[in-house]
């Protein structure tokens, strides 16, 4: 057929173009049609938004990836303007685009208006100032005390010092002046790789220093009285025996300082230690307890049944209960976070609205990350939220609706089904702290579900209610058989932890839960949670493979804490040994957890393969086909430079707490004093060869000091 003139050619390009854009058409059409679906859905994304870009600022070290991420939130909703806002993936992704460039930011701004000075090197100073906080630790048997300098002596504005109890004949008040000599030396960093950032916590609390008491310290009594929290901690401990009060305190006060090792312990592997952290459990007993008894008691008021609406006064009180309890408890932020929760229930419930919803978890999450981004980052934001979002996303699951629907039936079958409801719930919770818990703690409980079918009603329904009116009954002295009640169900309740944390196979041990495996995890769990319909269960292939990714994690052969004095060697049996004899319990119990160790850590001395004198050990392992020699000086007696020099030599890995001579050459890696000052902690692992440490090769976070280049 003849061209007509002016007519351009048909080419197959336009053909494909055509067939192109009607498939893009077809997928934004149905994408459009599947949001419509998810509509309720779609808000809940906005704090996950949020908390990746703080999560994000976090993660990544420098100030490059930080603009990236912020100009990263920014294409993404300039793509969805470009969309068009009146298409549904449009307005999502603008609004995705633009909360996670705000949570970065927000946590750039945060560590900025935070910033205080920080010590710069250990020193001994007489520490003068106000006592902000007092915390007795029984577990450690010292008082801690949290003191404003003002910036006296050259000294940051806040220093935490801890003090022997028998040190300190009373407890200290808020407010009163103390005076004591210490040993002052800046906020640690993580001991190991995975292990706790004090430093960073320090950081957002404004604490420049931590020491200990050299001296007893000398106090000037406060003008102000002992607060309210401080008499009932006293009143408490004095009501309740012993063993019990720790746990009673922690109910009311939120002080955990009174709580033995052991019991701290056995309520860890047992999956309870949650019970002993004032947060939503509490939060929502008492607010629950005082908007019930007030909606009966003024409902015997024929006058304001009929005139005043019930509902929201109740409400009303309840909120004021919650924020009064949340003062009281120290007002720290998980309790804060906690009340918040419970308030917006109540403005839920006094609106006609369902009481528990994700819209209100997610309300919730977002008010908090807004004020405090960097709680984030902690377990107790992370614990929390994930447990409500999972029983509240359980509860609104086709399956418990089913379950837990009301029915016409017998009493038996009733209880059942109420029963069941609150094992799966139980379990549910446990699977999503579970990842939570391993990646923090390097262990988690596997009989919590079982264990709180007990404990959770123990102490909702007796414990906190007899030791409320035991305090109420108290002035008019008819608290006492109130607290026997206390003391009895509080004894149950340590029991029960003990014999949960006694049973074979009862805490799960990972060695260390890489950010990327955990970072898949809950990306999976989000998907699951937080989408209706078929598509939920897109989630759960990240999950599964997130967390097959943290169980092939290699085990760490060698653990070297950041001074370079504790080391943890795995022998080829699979046991674990310290190089110190000496070294203290927390130092064990944290290379313990870390290397994913249930025993108790061995002296090196009586390890297999180790040939140890009072100067330095020599071990040998066998990995991956070949003999490694690692060599360790743990004396601080001098050692003939020639020896050291020829020892060196013949190792693989030469350690130790002091500057190794240049001469010192082993085969691998030379780790002394200036090699962690670059590195910090270390976690090698020798099969295959890896290599962790907890400082990054450069970091711009304000509370990791600047290093230079590293060297040998």
């Amino acid at each position: 057929m003849a061209r007509i003139d002016g007519e351009a050619p048909s080419t197959g390009w336009d053909a494909l173009q055509t067939r192109v854009t009607g498939r893009v058409r077809l997928r934004l059409d149905w994408l459009e049609l599947w949001l419509e679906q998810q509509r309720d859905q779609r808000p809940l994304w906005l704090p996950v938004m949020l908390g990746a870009g703080i999560a994000s600022w976090f993660i990544f070290p420098v100030t490059d990836m930080w603009v990236a991420v912020l100009f990263a939130g920014a294409c993404l909703a300039s793509l969805g303007l470009v969309l068009g806002l009146k298409r549904r993936i449009g307005l999502a992704l603008l609004l995705a685009g633009l909360a996670l460039s705000l949570g970065c930011a927000l946590a750039w701004v945060r560590s900025t208006t935070v910033a205080a000075p920080i010590l710069e090197k250990p020193m001994v100073s007489m520490v003068e100032g106000e006592v902000v906080r007092a915390e007795k630790i029984v577990a450690r048997d010292v008082w801690r005390l949290t003191i404003a300098t003002k910036g006296a002596s050259g000294l940051p504005p806040k220093v935490r010092i801890s003090i022997p109890i028998a040190q300190v004949r009373d407890a200290p008040a808020k407010g009163a002046h103390v005076s004591v000599r210490a040993r002052l030396m800046p906020p640690a960093p993580p001991l190991i790789p995975g292990g706790y950032d004090f430093a960073r916590q320090a950081w957002f609390s404004g604490i420049g220093a931590v020491g200990k008491s050299l001296d007893p310290p000398i106090f000037d009594p406060s003008s102000d009285p002992p607060g309210l929290r401080d008499r009932l901690t006293r009143h408490i401990a004095e009501q309740l025996p012993d063993a019990d009060e720790g746990v009673g305190v922690a109910l009311v006060t939120g002080d955990q300082g009174l709580v033995t090792t052991q019991d701290a312990d056995a309520l860890r592997a047992s999956g309870l230690a949650h019970l002993l952290s004032v947060s939503g459990l509490h939060i929502s007993a008492v607010v629950a307890g005082v908007f019930l008894l007030s909606l009966r008691l003024l409902a015997l008021s024929r006058y304001l049944a009929l005139t005043w609406p019930l509902l929201p006064v109740a409400a009303g009180l309840a909120a004021l209960a919650g924020i009064g309890y949340t003062w009281l408890a120290g007002a720290q932020v998980p309790t804060i976070r906690s009340c918040i929760a419970a308030i917006l229930v109540l403005i839920g419930m006094s609106i006609g609205r369902e009481a528990m919803t994700l819209r209100l978890v997610a309300t919730g999450a977002l008010i908090v990350l807004l004020l405090w981004p960097e709680a984030l980052i902690g377990p107790s934001f992370q614990l929390s939220f994930a447990a409500i979002t999972a029983i509240v996303a359980f509860h609104e699951s086709r399956v418990a609706r089913i379950l837990l629907a009301v029915r016409e039936e017998g009493r038996v079958f009733r209880w059942g089904r109420a029963l069941l409801g609150l094992l799966l719930t139980g379990l549910v919770v446990e699977i999503a702290l579970m990842p939570i818990a391993l990646f923090h703690f390097h262990k988690a409980g596997l009989y919590g579900a079982l264990a709180n079918l007990i404990a959770i009603p123990l102490t909702t329904f007796v414990i906190m209610p007899a030791e409320a009116l035991a305090l109420l009954l108290d002035p008019i002295g008819l608290g006492a058989p109130f607290w026997w009640i206390t003391g009895q169900a509080i004894s149950l309740l340590l029991m029960l932890a003990h014999l949960v944390a006694a049973q074979p196979g009862a805490t799960a041990l990972l060695p260390s839960v890489p950010i990327g495996a955990f970072a898949v995890m809950i990306a999976g769990a989000f998907w699951l949670l937080l989408w209706r319909g078929r598509v939920r269960f897109m989630g759960a292939g990240p999950i599964v493979a997130g967390g097959l990714w943290a169980m092939l994690a290699p085990a760490p052969d060698v653990l070297i804490t950041h001074d370079g004095r504790h080391v943890a060697i795995r022998d080829d049996q699979g046991a674990m040994a310290i190089l110190r004899p000496r070294s203290g319990d927390f130092v064990r119990q944290a290379l313990a957890e870390r290397a994913a160790y249930a025993g108790e850590l061995e002296d090196l001395d009586g390890a297999a393969r180790a040939n140890c004198s009072a100067d330095a050990c020599l071990v040998r392992l066998s990995r991956g086909g070949r003999e490694w020699q690692i060599l360790m000086l743990r004396s601080c007696h001098r050692i003939k430079w020639q020896d050291i020099v020829i020892a060196c030599k013949k190792s693989d890995i030469t350690i130790s707490d002091r500057q190794l001579p240049r001469a010192c050459v082993p085969k691998w890696v030379r780790i002394d004093p200036a090699f962690l000052a670059q590195t910090g902690g270390l976690a090698i692992t020798l099969a295959p060869v890896q290599f962790q440490m907890t400082k990054p090769a450069r970091s711009d976070h304000p509370w990791i000091a600047p290093i230079g280049p590293v060297g040998q």
